[in-house]
Formats: structure tokens, C-alpha cells, sequence
């Protein structure tokens, strides 16, 4: 008798304790055997949001984040599954398994690594000041007396008035939309933005040559994967690593930002 009590509180005590885990870290962390078994890696991609990811000429999803997501099935040896996805579903998305992983332009921060994991990161996504080609900028120094749009408020703004010379011509507009078109229009002769604007602006307007002149900041990119998935985590990495050692990231960069990638963090 005593030992069938015994058995029974043991039973309920270990039920309680996987009842007060917090959620998934019960659950095996098996998402790497999964898609080997699978033979599909689902990978959320923005479909929006260029040049990191959008709908091309030919109706399928381009961008940067589409041939990381591509390269990363390539090397893990199975296919690719691109599910489009937005920053408000995302992270859902992911703890929700309805995909392996995220790569769409996602930005490390405390709060996010509290509830999914992170791989290396892949690029740079950054704001900065762009201008024509034919507009000769190498410093800060050289925005003196020019006109430069910037939406009212954003961090572009904040960023630009900490490092603008005094006689920088700031024009101020209500949105991002709003600035764009101004510089579109040839109101000002320096925008400042994220380059996820400027790619919009580029694919809209392929023939006004505008190119990437000054760093405001840098955010990198990094793969979301499952908290505690380290198995799958660790060959992200290795791929990573290795398309960094190639030289690879730095040509996806070139190609899609029009800027090296710089120093990525680990």
C-alpha cells in the first residue's frame, strides 16, 4: 500500500513539475531532426519589405532574406519552404511551430531572446543618408548647405540633428512615405532613411541611381530559431560562419544593400 502511494505521489509531483515549466521547454527540442526527417525547412520571409524580401517580376519572393533562407536549405540538404510572414507574426509563428525559422530582417533585443533564440548575424540593416550618385558625399562634413528630407520624430531625425554640420537645410516631413517622395521629386538633394526605404524607392524609381553614402546606425539581422533548439541553432551557425568565410554575406550585401557588411556580430 504504501509503496502504490508512493508511486502515485511520485507520478503526480513530476506532473506538476512539467505542468510548471514554462512553455515548449517540457517538449523535446527536436526541430533539426524534424526537418531532416521532413526534408523541408519552413522559414518565415517578409514578402513586403524590400530588398530584403518582395514579390519580383516573375511573382516570386526576392530579396536578401529569401537567398539566406534559400542558403541555409541548400546547405542543410532539403527544400526550402518560404512562408511569408510580418513582424507581428513572426515570433508567433515560430513558437506556434508553424514555422523552423526566422529570416526576416529580426533585430536581437532582451525581451525577444526571453522567448526564441538567435543565430549569428547574417547582415547589416541600418539607416543612413543617401543621395544620387552624382552628389558628392564623404563625410558629414559635406551636408553642409545641402537640403536633406527626413520624417519628423523618426530616429533618423534624432540621429541627423546630433551630427548635421548648423548649416544642413533639415526639411521635415510627416511620414516615411511623405519623406521619400520628396526626395523622389527632386525637393531635396539627401535623404535620410532606413535602407528598407530606400528599397522600396529603388524599385519603384530603378533609374534615379541613388546610392548609399553615410552610416547613421547599424541594427544587424539574425536568424530567430526556437528557444533551446541548439542542435538546429548550431548548424544555422555553421552556415553562417561559412558564408561569412567565403565571402558570401559580404556579396549578398553588396548586391542587395549597396554596402559591404561590416563587422556582424557572433
Amino acid at each position: 500500500m504504501h509503496s502504490t502511494l508512493s508511486k502515485r505521489s511520485l507520478v503526480v509531483a513530476v506532473g506538476l513539475a512539467v505542468l510548471a515549466l514554462p512553455f515548449g521547454a517540457a517538449q523535446a527540442q527536436t526541430a533539426l531532426a524534424d526537418v531532416l526527417k521532413a526534408k523541408t525547412v519552413r522559414i518565415g520571409v517578409p514578402t513586403d519589405y524590400p530588398p530584403y524580401g518582395f514579390v519580383g517580376p516573375t511573382l516570386a519572393p526576392m530579396g536578401l532574406d529569401i537567398d539566406i533562407a534559400n542558403l541555409i536549405a541548400a546547405k542543410l540538404g532539403v527544400k526550402a519552404e518560404l512562408v511569408p510572414v510580418v513582424s507581428a507574426n513572426r515570433i508567433p509563428y515560430l513558437q506556434t511551430k508553424k514555422i523552423d525559422l526566422i529570416v526576416s530582417t529580426l533585430g536581437r533585443n532582451e525581451e525577444r531572446a526571453k522567448i526564441i533564440d538567435f543565430s549569428h548575424a547574417y547582415a547589416p540593416f541600418y539607416q543612413g543618408v543617401f543621395a544620387l550618385k552624382a552628389t558628392e558625399i564623404k563625410s558629414f562634413a559635406d551636408l553642409a548647405g545641402k537640403t536633406v528630407a527626413v520624417a519628423r520624430g523618426a530616429m533618423e531625425d534624432e540621429m541627423l540633428a546630433q551630427v548635421a554640420p548648423p548649416t544642413t537645410i533639415v526639411k521635415r516631413f510627416e511620414d516615411q512615405a511623405a519623406t521619400t517622395a520628396a526626395f523622389a521629386s527632386g525637393q531635396t538633394q539627401v535623404i535620410a532613411t532606413s535602407v528598407s526605404n530606400i528599397g522600396v524607392l529603388s524599385q519603384k524609381n530603378p533609374g534615379l541611381g541613388v546610392e548609399y553614402k553615410l552610416l547613421l546606425r547599424d541594427s544587424p539581422c539574425f536568424v530567430g530559431v526556437g528557444k533551446g533548439e541548439d542542435a538546429l541553432r548550431g548548424k544555422v551557425n555553421e552556415i553562417i560562419l561559412a558564408a561569412k568565410a567565403d565571402g558570401t554575406l559580404e556579396t549578398l550585401s553588396q548586391k542587395w544593400l549597396k554596402r559591404g557588411a561590416g563587422e556582424l556580430p557572433l
